[in-house]
């Protein structure tokens, strides 16, 4: 077996079962693996990777090793581990992973350490923990770094400051901003595995329910769609004009988080940002208020500034504590701040995160071929890979969709035609 720190390896065979089931529904990504196994694009490539260890990244990995690539895995959020997940990825595909459900701050980092051991030539982050890590403590691995690779909001966002800061020292694709990942993942994915998170942690009733979502990118519309969907009153605050516009049109009731705070029976952030509800927030809300983040990092809610404010604190459920306040109100806290959909909930749905990793294994695949170094900037994905993974994904959909005539593609190039 490979390398590793798990919880513990006999759950491996409950793990492989959950790992076989969404392969099920990952066809674009079983495609990519049987190309891979006979291609071995990846052959003798050492792959970093920092990402929720979860059924789907699972069946990523088992890809990346099958075009001969060596990896190493550890979990991007603390909570979002799937024990049973580790453990089959160790023992019956011989894939390094350390990582353990609930583990701690220093556990977490002596991970990621121990992921980078391998001494990669690409990295996979979800959140840039990997890359700030190389950064600021194992420096000494970047010249071997061909370029990395992020999957978040949240991760792009940091690397574009440390590209503008030059100090991104090895060139970032940012798989997030590729199609067939934001406009499904973030939007679809987002949408309904946090109100599966919200679900099983406290099962809420949405239907009546004013929901707040702090945030309308494609990750707070595609909540905001599905709450209302299930009959909540739907409020978004924003801090961008265009998606206050952008909410407002689509029928949803825009004001800042000082007005909505009162009104709100849950509250959902998704804004990769600091400090979105705050002490000022808090005690506003009603007694019994539901609070949680979708956004990646916990840092979305000050839970410390909601903790001096607090006279005590308990746990009530399994991811649900309760903060009662200094004026007797409880406001309930959700997975400790942290993803909610992956700390009480299993993730997106395997069928959606089908096009996300395979933008990550054919993004690593492009990676290595290059033939002329990328800068040390955040670059996309080419669109002709963002395509290929449309059409492969429509195919085994069974979808079919029209072509251009040549007339079609003459006109839309031509400036002679006019109307």
């Amino acid at each position: 077996m490979a390398n590793y720190d798990i919880a513990d390896i006999k759950l491996a065979t409950e793990g492989k079962k959950r790992i076989e089931w969404a392969d099920a529904n990952m066809p674009v990504v079983q495609k990519i693996r049987s190309r891979f196994t006979k291609e071995k694009p990846l052959k003798g490539i050492n792959i970093s990777a920092c990402l929720h260890v979860t059924t789907e990244t699972a069946n990523l990995m088992r890809t990346l090793k099958a075009g001969g690539a060596n990896c190493a895995l550890c979990a991007s959020n603390p909570l979002s581990t799937q024990d049973g997940v580790a453990a089959s990825l160790v023992r019956d595909y011989g894939i390094a992973v350390y990582a353990i459900n609930a583990e701690n701050k220093k556990t977490y980092y002596k991970h990621i350490h121990q992921t980078l051991d391998i001494g990669p030539q690409i990295t996979m982050d979800d959140g840039a923990d990997l890359v700030s890590t190389i950064h600021s403590e194992r420096q000494e691995l970047i010249e071997d770094i061909i370029a990395g690779t992020e999957e978040t909001t949240t991760g792009v966002i940091r690397l574009r400051a440390m590209a503008a800061d030059e100090a991104l020292a090895f060139p970032v694709v940012a798989v997030n901003d590729s199609k067939t990942k934001h406009f499904f993942d973030n939007r679809y994915g987002t949408g309904q595995s946090t109100l599966d998170g919200i679900i099983r942690a406290t099962n809420h009733l949405f239907a009546g329910s004013t929901v707040v979502v702090a945030g309308y990118g494609w990750c707070g519309r595609g909540f905001a769609v599905r709450a209302a969907g299930m009959g909540a009153h739907v409020i978004v605050t924003e801090v961008d004009a265009v998606k206050g516009i952008e909410a407002a049109m689509d029928g949803f009731r825009v004001m800042p988080m000082a007005k909505a705070a009162p009104l709100g029976d849950v509250f959902v952030t998704l804004t990769g940002d600091i400090n979105v509800i705050r002490p000022e927030h808090f005690i506003k809300m009603k007694n019994g208020a539901i609070v949680c983040n979708s956004g990646h990092f916990n840092v979305e809610l000050d839970i410390e500034g909601l903790a001096k404010i607090a006279r005590s604190v308990r746990t009530v459920r399994p991811f649900v504590e309760e903060y009662r306040l200094l004026n007797r109100r409880c406001v309930f806290i959700l997975g400790e701040g942290r993803l909610i959909n992956l700390a009480a909930a299993e993730g997106h749905p395997a069928i959606v995160m089908d096009m996300s990793f395979a933008n990550q294994a054919l993004g690593a695949e492009y990676l290595v071929g290059l033939k002329k170094p990328l800068e040390n900037d955040v670059h996309v994905i080419p669109e002709k890979i963002d395509d290929l993974i449309a059409k492969m994904k429509l195919e085994t959909m069974g979808i079919k969709i029209d072509r251009l005539t040549p007339e079609q593609k003459q006109y839309l190039v031509s400036w002679e035609m006019g109307t």
